[in-house]
This record gives C-alpha cells, sequence and structure tokens, in this order.
C-alpha cells in the first residue's frame, strides 16, 4: 500500500524565507527612520533656542531670562534679579544694588538649575511669554521643556572657566565656547554621534558640541566623553 507524503517544497520554503526576510528588513528599515526621526527633533530642539533668543532680542532690546524690564515687556514675567556678577566681575548683592547686576548682558545661573528665580528658570517664562515658544509660565512640574527622548533641555551663560562650565573636554584643560550653552540629558550615545556628526565636527571631546555622562549636581561642570557608546545615554551639550 502507497502512502502520501506531504511536506513543503523547495521553492514554498524559498518564498516563506524571502517574505521573512523582506519583513525584518522593513522592520530594521523602520526602526531606522524612527531613529532618525528622534535625531532630527533633537537637532530642532537645539537650533530653535537661538531663534527664541534673537525673537526677543528683536523686540524688547533685552536678552530673555536676563530681562530687568520683563514685566513691562510681556505683563505678568518676573523680572531678572539674581545674577551672579555686575560689572569689572564684583559679586550682586541685591542690597547694595552693584552696577551691571541686573540686566548685565549676562544668562546667569545653571543650565539645569532649579531655583525659580534663576536667570536660566526665567529665560522659559520670558520667551513663553513673549509668545516665542508654548509650554508653562509658572516653574514646577512639566515646566522645563523637553527632548525627543523625554530629556530636560537647559540653557545658561557661556563661559572660558573649567569650573564654571557646563561641560570641558576630557583632559579638563577646555570649556565648550559660546556666548550661551545650551544642555540636554538622557541622550543616546548612537543619537549623539549623528548630532555631533550633523552639527559639528563628529568628536564628543572637540568642537562646539560634546558629550558627557549626566552631571552630577546642579553647577558641576560635565567631562567630555571621548568616545560614546551606543547604548548609554549621555548630557549633549552646544555653544552658540
Amino acid at each position: 500500500m502507497k502512502r502520501n507524503q506531504s511536506g513543503f517544497t523547495l521553492i514554498e520554503i524559498a518564498i516563506v524565507l524571502v517574505i521573512i526576510g523582506l519583513l525584518l528588513g522593513g522592520v530594521m528599515k523602520g526602526q531606522e527612520l524612527i531613529n532618525s526621526a528622534k535625531v532630527k527633533n533633537i537637532a530642532t530642539d537645539f537650533k530653535n533656542i537661538p531663534v527664541f533668543i534673537y525673537g526677543y532680542q528683536d523686540k524688547f532690546r533685552a536678552i530673555p531670562g536676563d530681562d530687568g524690564a520683563a514685566a513691562s515687556h510681556v505683563t505678568g514675567a518676573t523680572e531678572a534679579t539674581t545674577p551672579t556678577t555686575g560689572l569689572n566681575g564684583v559679586v550682586c548683592t541685591p542690597a547694595t544694588g552693584n552696577a551691571g547686576c541686573v540686566a548685565n548682558g549676562v544668562l546667569d545661573g545653571s543650565w539645569n538649575s532649579t531655583t525659580a528665580t534663576d536667570e536660566t528658570v526665567l529665560f522659559w517664562q520670558h520667551i513663553r511669554m513673549a509668545g516665542l515658544a508654548p509650554g508653562a509660565t509658572t516653574p514646577g512640574a512639566g515646566y522645563m521643556p523637553v527632548n525627543a527622548v523625554g530629556g530636560e533641555i537647559g540653557i545658561q551663560g557661556g563661559t572660558s572657566s573649567t569650573t564654571t562650565t557646563p561641560i570641558k573636554n576630557n583632559a579638563g584643560t577646555l570649556a565648550i565656547r559660546g556666548s550661551y550653552i545650551i544642555c540636554s540629558p538622557g541622550i543616546l550615545g548612537k543619537f549623539a554621534k549623528q548630532l555631533d556628526t550633523q552639527m559639528d565636527d563628529g568628536n564628543s571631546d572637540t568642537g562646539s558640541m560634546m558629550a558627557g555622562p549626566a552631571a552630577a549636581a546642579v553647577g558641576t561642570p560635565i567631562v567630555a566623553a571621548t568616545s560614546l557608546d551606543d547604548a548609554s545615554t549621555y548630557t549633549v551639550c552646544m555653544g552658540i
């Protein structure tokens, strides 16, 4: 008696393998597109901030956050009162009213400050009340903007000092350059690499964009990494 045996032919198996390959390729391409979109959005976050600064300056002839007459420019705004230094490097004390201590042309404070009266925190209120950016105008939960991967975005004034800069090179000898420094944490190494390649020199330890581990505390400089691990997260800073 004959027995009929059923099974897949080589052609059928080949067709299935081709379909599986196409599906895997589509998934990988889709993930690549998602990652590219995230990098593009993060880059846009960095690029938008200079637009906010120049837009505010064009309107009010003042730096957002450092505006000592903000309340007269936009109703309800909190005016700058607490920069750290005045003219000739004099330490500001509100009681003495040192020259240049209010609206001194410097965005004082740390990019990751949580003090509501710091100029780096008031920056976001001023640009939002001026209609230049969306978001909450009262410091608190949800006040700080976030990037495409959920890390907060902050800005502070630039400095050549390696002790007060947001980030310095791995050797600890050079502060990131720029009148303003924008920083954002929680960015995967693979995204940080793409950002640096697109916007700077492709090196996380040099140029106007640097990346390093998360800051230990407010005002603590980050030491840039000479190489980035794709799966680890970093704080990326850019000078403008």
